[in-house]
C-alpha cells in the first residue's frame, strides 16, 4: 500500500511540473553566474567564458543554459565542471532560440482555443469571441462555432506564453550527473558580432618636435548578450578564420599628465593581449570606450616629402601641370626611451595642434597597422600649403629597347617664414645609375634614392640629376 502511495505521489509531482517520468529539466540564467570573462578579437569575434554554480539532480536530465549570445557559434561550445570534472557529462546539445513575434506565438497556438476582441461600432462595445486557430500559414483561419473564417478582425488574445517557446537564446543539454553537490560549470564559446578597434589622439607642440598621445579602445557589442561585471581581454593580431560557404565619444584633447594604464599588455603566441585591470559591464548593442594609454612628451619629427613615380624614367614626361604635392608626415619611435614602448594595436591616429589663440585644431589623420615596440610609426598628415614643387624632364633618350636615360629638374619654393628641409624620393628599378647630380643623395634601398634639400625661407632651390635605368 505504501509503495502504491509513493508511486502515485511521484506521478502527481511529475504531471504538475510538466515532466514525463524519467525526465528532469533544469534551467540556469545569468543570475547563477560566478564569473564571466570576454576576450574580444579585431575581426568581429569574441570568446566568452561563463562560470555558473548549478545544482542538478543525479542521473540523466535536461539543462537549459540561458542568457547566452544570440550570435553564438554552437559548434564551438565547450562545457566542463571545474570542481567535479568526473561528475558531469554532456550527452547531447541543442541551440534553441525562438525570436518572439506575433506569428511565432500564433504558430504555437494552431489547433488551440484563443480569444478575439473586436470593437462593435454599431453598439459601441467590445465583443469577445472564442475561436480555434486552424492555420497561421499566409493568414489565419479560424473555426468559430460551426463556421470557418478566413481571417477575422480584432485583437488576438492568447491565454499565456507557450511553454515550448524559448524566447531567450538557450543552450539545451541532455546530461548525465553523478554528483549530489553543485557544479561550477565553465561554458566557453565563440560568438560573432563583437569587435574592438583602437583610436588615438596626437597633440603636437608648437614646433612639432614633441607630442602627447592618448589611445582609446572602442568596443562594439552586437553579439546579442550582456556581460555584467566581466573580465575583459583584447587580442591584437590577425587571427586566421575559415570562411563558411553560406549565403561617440568626444575626446579630451588637452593631455596634461600620463595616468597609469588601465590595460596590462602581454605577448601571447604571435599576438598581443591587452588585459583590462578591472571589471566592466558590456551591455548588448552598446559601444563602450576605455582608455588604452597616455604618453606625454613623445619625441616627434616632421617630414616634407615629394615622391616620384617609376614610370617617369621610361618615357617622355609631358605633364601639362608640372606641380607635385609636398606630402607632410609626422613620425616617432615607439620606444620606452621615447615615453612609449607598448605595442600599439592597429587603428586611426588623429592629429591636433594649437593655433595662435591656444585653441586645438584638427590637422589630419592616418591609419597605422599593428606597431611593435621599438618600431617607427609614420603618419601622413596632409599636403603642405606654403611649399611648392615642380618637376620637369629636361632630356630623355631611349638608348635601347631596355635602356633609358633621362634628366630631371625639380624646383622647390619655400613661402614659409622659416627654413625647411624637403625630401625628394625617387623610386628607380632594374640596373640604374645616377650619371650626374646637383645635390647629394643617399641610397635608401636597392631601388630608391633620396635627396634631402634645405630650402631657405622665401627662396627657391633647383635639384638637377641625370639617371640611366635598364629593364
Amino acid at each position: 500500500m505504501w509503495i502504491r502511495y509513493c508511486i502515485f505521489s511521484l506521478t502527481v509531482l511529475l504531471i504538475s511540473s510538466g515532466l514525463s517520468a524519467g525526465e528532469m529539466v533544469s534551467e540556469s540564467t545569468s543570475d547563477d553566474q560566478v564569473a564571466i570573462e570576454v576576450t574580444v578579437y579585431n575581426n568581429n569575434l569574441g570568446l566568452v567564458k561563463d562560470i555558473r554554480e548549478i545544482k542538478l539532480p543525479v542521473g540523466e536530465g535536461e539543462l537549459r543554459f540561458m542568457d547566452v549570445a544570440s550570435h553564438i557559434m554552437p559548434v564551438t561550445v565547450h562545457v566542463k565542471s571545474l570542481n567535479q570534472s568526473e561528475g558531469f557529462t554532456v550527452l547531447e546539445q541543442n541551440y534553441e532560440y525562438d525570436l518572439m513575434n506575433a506569428n511565432k506565438l500564433l504558430d504555437k497556438y494552431v489547433g488551440k482555443k484563443i480569444k478575439i476582441i473586436d470593437w462593435n461600432k454599431f453598439q459601441d462595445r467590445k465583443d469577445v469571441i472564442e475561436a480555434i486557430l486552424l492555420s497561421n500559414n499566409q493568414g489565419q483561419i479560424y473555426k468559430i462555432g460551426e463556421e470557418i473564417y478566413l481571417g477575422h478582425p480584432g485583437i488576438k488574445v492568447l491565454p499565456e506564453i507557450p511553454e515550448n517557446l524559448i524566447a531567450k537564446p538557450t543552450l539545451t543539454w541532455l546530461y548525465e550527473n553523478r554528483s549530489k553537490k553543485a557544479h561550477n560549470l565553465e561554458v566557453s564559446y565563440l560568438t560573432n558580432n563583437i569587435t574592438w578597434k583602437a583610436d588615438y589622439v596626437v597633440v603636437l607642440n608648437k614646433d612639432d618636435t614633441s607630442s602627447d598621445i592618448s589611445g582609446w579602445v572602442t568596443l562594439d557589442n552586437k553579439s546579442g548578450a550582456a556581460y555584467k561585471n566581466a573580465g575583459l581581454k583584447l587580442v591584437a593580431g590577425e587571427i586566421h578564420r575559415v570562411e563558411e560557404r553560406i549565403k561617440g565619444r568626444l575626446y579630451a584633447l588637452g593631455v596634461k599628465e600620463a595616468r597609469a594604464p588601465q590595460f596590462e599588455e602581454k605577448a601571447f603566441f604571435e599576438y598581443h593581449i591587452y588585459d583590462l585591470q578591472r571589471k566592466t559591464t558590456i551591455k548588448d548593442k552598446q559601444t563602450k570606450q576605455v582608455s588604452l594609454l597616455e604618453a606625454v612628451g613623445v619625441g616627434t619629427q616632421k617630414e616634407l616629402i615629394v615622391y616620384g613615380i617609376r614610370s617617369y624614367f621610361t618615357r617622355r614626361y609631358r605633364e601639362r601641370n608640372p606641380k607635385q604635392p609636398v606630402n607632410v608626415y609626422i613620425k616617432f619611435k615607439n620606444s620606452k626611451d621615447n615615453n612609449l614602448g607598448m605595442p600599439l594595436p592597429a587603428g586611426i591616429m588623429r592629429l591636433y595642434k594649437q593655433d595662435d589663440d591656444a585653441s586645438l585644431q584638427f590637422i589630419g589623420e592616418d591609419r597605422i597597422e599593428h606597431a611593435p615596440k621599438d618600431e617607427e610609426v609614420r603618419l601622413k598628415v596632409g599636403e603642405a600649403f606654403d611649399i611648392a614643387a615642380e618637376r620637369i624632364q629636361t632630356d630623355y633618350r631611349q638608348i635601347t629597347t631596355r635602356l633609358h636615360e633621362s634628366e630631371w629638374e625639380i624646383t622647390l619654393r619655400n613661402h614659409k617664414e622659416e627654413n625647411v628641409t624637403v625630401g625628394i624620393v625617387e623610386p628607380l628599378f632594374g640596373s640604374w645609375k645616377v650619371i650626374s647630380n646637383s645635390h647629394p643623395y643617399k641610397k635608401v634601398d636597392a631601388f630608391t634614392i633620396r635627396f634631402d634639400v634645405r630650402v631657405p625661407k622665401d627662396k627657391e632651390v633647383k635639384v638637377k640629376y641625370r639617371v640611366r635605368v635598364g629593364l
